[in-house]
């Protein structure tokens, strides 16, 4: 028998969590972040390759229902038994294994749906956007987050990010004071910055219909380029409301997570934007079925991030490059707000854009001495 067409079995999987500090505090309108932690998956497999995931929320429980502690938990006592096993070159068998017994989840299925694609990659010879069908374009634009919440040090962050041509669009995330306050520090940096720069904002679900009615004008007339989830991801009617009566985009977030949701919200033309994320998806996969949906519909795609580390920040980059439109860019940004990290390279930003890695799996190495040190030991 050929032994190409031989299983080959997955041996074991690894979940590790990991405390990583950032730069900076990173304020959103839920929490405030020092750090960030992630949940690393390796996964081994009988012909001696590994595959590397990750599964990254924000600020514990305070942005989603999972935490880096229940993703372990559910790959340890969950997962693990469905797969050790398993041929690990059959993504879809055994991620469907996996959904049959394992409810929601997302972010952990997320994870070992690219460590399954992180190793074929590997044992093909080839990037895993080549196990996507192919990348539609070789860089991706990546835009940076400003949320210190102090409009100076906002304003010097974003002008040296120029200076070194590592970001021209700026994403502020607000929500989190009076709107009134909000609106005079969004006006005030698009001020300073510019025709050099473009503006987002992001509410994370912080702002009342009523409350978005008020103010989302006054975001137009300073030249914000788009408004990212204003109001609660249950009012999807509220969001179709608002995007019929503003010029300026609305994006879907916390909203859309699965393809299913995405018809939902195009049947009720309830965005003009979806932000796609790997972690919401529970894999690439996933992402690539939510962005035929969205185009299909006539809606933007972009690429977001759930803050994840350089695996999943790579990984990410994988799916978005073999998206058919990304018209709005991305916000890969994660490993650049970590101080530290646990791969041998970091990514980079040149030119504004991220460079999609070429090598076999996702491209991406870890660094055994930075993962023991910042492993969480308990």
């Amino acid at each position: 028998m050929d032994s190409n067409i031989k299983p080959v079995p997955v041996t074991s999987l690894e979940a590790v969590i990991v405390d990583l500090p950032t730069i900076r505090e990173h304020r959103l309108a839920m929490t405030t972040m020092r750090t960030q932690t992630l949940v690393i998956l390796r996964l081994r497999c009988a012909d001696g390759i590994e595959g590397i995931g990750e599964a990254t929320t924000i600020g514990g429980l305070a942005y989603g229902d999972q935490s880096p502690e229940s993703i372990k938990l559910t790959l340890d006592r969950y997962v693990t038994p469905l797969v050790v096993g398993e041929d690990a070159r059959s993504v879809n068998a055994v991620m469907a294994r996996v959904a049959r017994s394992v409810q929601g989840n997302a972010l952990a299925k997320s994870a070992l749906e690219t460590a399954l694609l992180d190793a074929q990659g590997k044992r093909l010879g080839v990037p895993v956007h080549q196990l996507l069908g192919g990348a539609v374009r070789e860089s991706l634009p990546v835009l940076w987050t400003l949320a210190s919440g102090d409009s100076r040090r906002d304003i010097a962050e974003a002008e040296e990010l120029l200076e070194l041509r590592r970001h021209k669009v700026f994403k502020l995330k607000i929500g989190k004071r009076d709107p009134r306050d909000d609106v005079k520090h969004v006006a005030a940096i698009k001020a300073a910055l510019g025709e050099r720069a473009e503006l987002t904002v992001d509410l994370n679900q912080a702002w009342s219909e009523a409350i978005a009615c008020r103010f989302i004008p006054e975001l137009e007339a300073a030249g914000v380029m788009l408004v990212e989830q204003p109001i609660a991801r249950e009012n999807r009617r509220g969001l179709a409301r608002l995007a019929q009566r503003f010029d300026v985009p609305m994006m879907a977030d916390e909203a859309v997570h699965s393809a299913h949701d995405m018809f939902d919200y195009a049947c009720h033309e309830a965005a003009d934007i979806v932000a796609l994320k790997i972690g919401k998806s529970g894999g690439l996969l996933g992402v690539l079925r939510c962005a035929a949906v969205a185009d299909a519909a006539g809606i933007g795609c972009y690429g977001g991030t759930l803050l994840e580390g350089s695996i999943g920040s790579i990984a990410s980059a994988h799916a978005f490059a073999a998206c058919a439109t990304l018209e709005w860019g991305t916000e890969l940004f994660g490993p650049l707000l970590l101080k530290d990290d646990i791969v041998v390279e970091r990514p980079g930003i040149v030119n504004y854009a991220l460079a999609l890695p070429q090598a076999p799996g996702l491209g991406v190495a870890l660094d055994e001495d930075k993962l023991s040190h910042y492993s969480r030991k308990h």
